[in-house]
């Protein structure tokens, strides 16, 4: 982000002719990181800032404060914990500007503990103090996080990249977090739903904190390292912290398009960098990987045209076959399974959805918000530096991000997005993170000669003094409203049934009070958890409890090679069948593994009655995207092949 003459020294493909441009905004460079230096201090801020997490959520995890959605106390501690945080965070900036490099070794030390870990930190005041009466992370277990808790349940109970639901299939989905985390849930002895609060708050933490030498490395100062971090998280926390591997993801992409752009230049350590992020971020979210990739070739392109040389080209190679190579460590069962020819959905799909925000286009630059006026400065500031090849690198980033957005809307029209509502997220971490460079460069304006008859020189100091504290005061202000921000999800994870059936509200529970004798019935007919398919649209019950699931919740969480549409087909058929056998046997002759329970809802002690069962249907570009169906199935098809029990309002059908 700055211009020092280690940073804009360019070999041959970006700069023929290097040449020393001073520095505009540097603060210290004697905080630049050699790569030992680097390397240690990405270990130890990753493994600290995830200790860090694990330790505040386990003694949050044994406090007993309300309930977030009914008292006001929990929000006042988050609010205290946050200013504690901001004002230690403040304090050590300014020591550290004002007598760098004439501190001590402690003061170093301490300096480094502090701002490498208080990324961390927030995560843990704004995430684990409000969620510490819960078990369920944000949103509960509400629509889309019920499917990624069933997706972190399959990891939990398996070492595998299985589908999440059908049976002999590899992974759709990217599981890299998700993988991690089970091993994470296997080693505290926590089931996955259990798992999934503590590993979002740690994971999320891990990044945070991982931000910090990364931008120091890029920046050449911890101040302005910290800053970034400190702003990026507070963003991800109000924008995306929901969905923790997107969020890990989009954190990097700033950083990822400096790096991106100096390993065009031939970089060696930015070489193995971007790569590193590709490769390991298509392993969580491939969104995000999608559009970071194409920042990258994109200025590719543009360099080899400028400069008339194939090197960039030919690194842009190099970097796309290693992460290509890492991506697949999570991809090729499922690349294998499709170069086979097995045969895949025609309906639905991921890309099937377009709400309010996908048709519109993100302009955070113009909310009345401190965060809109960060933002603002941001944009400022990309367009007056464009000089500068990190802001440029910052820049394209940009407008790759705006051009997928544009995209996305007019994909609409081929019957799919590009889910470009999505990237609100990173269009505002690319702003900001302009912005925090545009509010340090004013640390070192010169008051005085821009206004020689109104400000006397002694006054300069002072006026940077109060421009900082009334950034701190804005810092607080805004961080302190994440909770309210994101309130609503919170509530979810209150006023929802956990695996236990229970409400952390301690309001009744919902239909999950049934779980427990649901899964007693099954395991006493000898059906192990882990191999036992089972048919219910009671996805709450497959997503607390890791059995396979005859048929996905929906199309747009389906794998596509366990034909979504056709299972709905058969499935529908047997309601016009007569007889159990002839249901048997149209089970059998279905190309996939036939269920072995069905959980339904009805009543055994009214046979006249059917059993009722409900089926998404995709109704892309209609908002809401999913339509559900009711399947009627006739008692009697259940007759002499199968042991029916009725719990509470299901039926529990297991096959003899």
């Amino acid at each position: 982000m700055n211009s020092s003459p280690a940073s804009a020294e360019l070999s041959d493909g970006i700069n023929p002719k290097p040449r020393e441009v001073t520095p505009e905004y540097t603060i210290s460079e004697h905080d630049r990181l050699s790569i030992p230096q680097f390397l240690t201090a990405v270990l130890l801020a990753t493994v600290g800032g995830g200790l860090l997490a694990l330790i505040g959520w386990f003694v949050l995890s044994k406090t007993n404060l309300p309930s977030f959605n009914s008292s006001y106390l929990t929000r006042s501690v988050t609010t205290a914990c946050l200013s504690i945080l901001v004002l230690a965070v403040s304090v050590v900036l300014y020591h550290w500007v004002k007598n760098r490099p004439g501190h001590s070794k402690l003061a170093e030390l301490l300096s480094y503990a502090v701002l490498y870990l208080a990324p961390a930190a927030m995560v843990t005041i704004v995430l684990g103090i409000p969620l510490s009466g819960t078990r369920l992370y944000l949103d509960g277990i509400s629509v889309d996080q019920g499917f990624r808790t069933q997706i972190l349940g399959r990891m939990t109970s398996e070492l595998s990249l299985a589908d999440v639901a059908y049976v002999d299939l590899p992974s759709f989905y990217p599981l890299g977090w998700f993988f991690t985390g089970g091993r994470f849930a296997n080693l505290l002895g926590l089931s996955g739903w259990e798992a999934f609060q503590p590993w979002a708050i740690v994971s999320l933490a891990m990044a945070a904190s991982l931000l910090v030498p990364i931008w120091q490395r890029l920046t050449g100062s911890l101040p302005l390292a910290s800053a970034i971090s400190l702003t990026t998280t507070a963003i991800m926390l109000t924008t995306n912290s929901e969905e923790p591997y997107a969020a890990i993801v989009a954190m990097g992409m700033p950083a990822a398009a400096l790096i991106g752009a100096r390993a065009l230049s031939g970089r060696r350590v930015a070489i193995a960098g971007i790569t590193l992020y590709l490769g390991i971020s298509a392993t969580f979210y491939t969104l995000y990987t999608a559009v970071a990739a194409l920042t990258v070739v994109v200025a590719a392109a543009a360099v080899a045209l400028t400069t008339h040389s194939l090197k960039p080209l030919i690194r842009l190679v190099v970097i796309g076959t290693g992460a290509v190579l890492i991506a697949l460590t999570v991809w090729l069962p499922f690349v294998l399974k499709v170069l086979s020819g097995a045969p895949t959905s025609n309906e639905g799909g991921a890309t099937h959805f377009l709400p309010e925000g996908g048709s519109q286009v993100p302009l955070p630059m113009f909310a009345f918000s401190v965060l809109g006026m960060l933002c603002l400065l941001g944009l400022i500031h990309l367009m007056v530096r464009m000089t500068d090849w990190d802001i440029r690198a910052l820049a394209t980033a940009l407008m790759m991000q705006y051009f997928w957005v544009i995209a996305s809307m007019i994909s609409t029209l081929g019957g799919s997005t590009l889910l470009g509502f999505r990237l609100s997220t990173p269009i505002t971490m690319t702003l900001a993170t302009a912005g925090v460079g545009a509010a340090a460069a004013l640390h070192y304006v010169d008051f005085q000669k821009l206004w020689p008859d109104i400000v006397r020189r002694r006054v300069t100091k002072p006026i940077n003094a109060a421009l900082l504290v009334v950034l701190c005061l804005a810092g607080l202000g805004y961080v302190q409203s994440i909770p309210s921000r994101i309130s609503g999800p919170i509530e979810l994870a209150y006023t929802d049934s956990d695996g236990n059936g229970e409400r952390a509200d301690k309001w009744p529970a919902d239909a999950a009070v049934y779980y427990a004798d649901i899964n007693k019935v099954i395991a006493e007919a000898g059906l192990p958890v882990t191999d036992t398919v089972v048919l219910t649209d009671e996805y709450n019950f497959v997503a607390y409890n890791p059995y396979r699931t005859y048929q996905a919740f929906t199309s747009h969480y389906a794998n596509p090679l366990g034909e979504y549409d056709a299972r709905n087909l058969a499935i529908r058929s047997w309601a016009n069948l007569k007889t159990s056998t002839e249901l048997i046997d149209a089970m059998e002759a279905a190309p996939w593994r036939a269920p072995d329970v069905l959980v339904v809802r009805g009543q055994t002690d009214q046979p006249e009655q059917p059993l009722m069962l409900d089926l998404g249907v995709d109704i892309h570009p209609n908002y809401p995207n999913v339509r559900f169906e009711r399947v009627m199935l006739p008692q009697t098809l259940f007759e002499g092949h199968w042991d029916a029990t009725q719990v509470g309002p299901f039926v529990v059908l297991v096959r003899k």
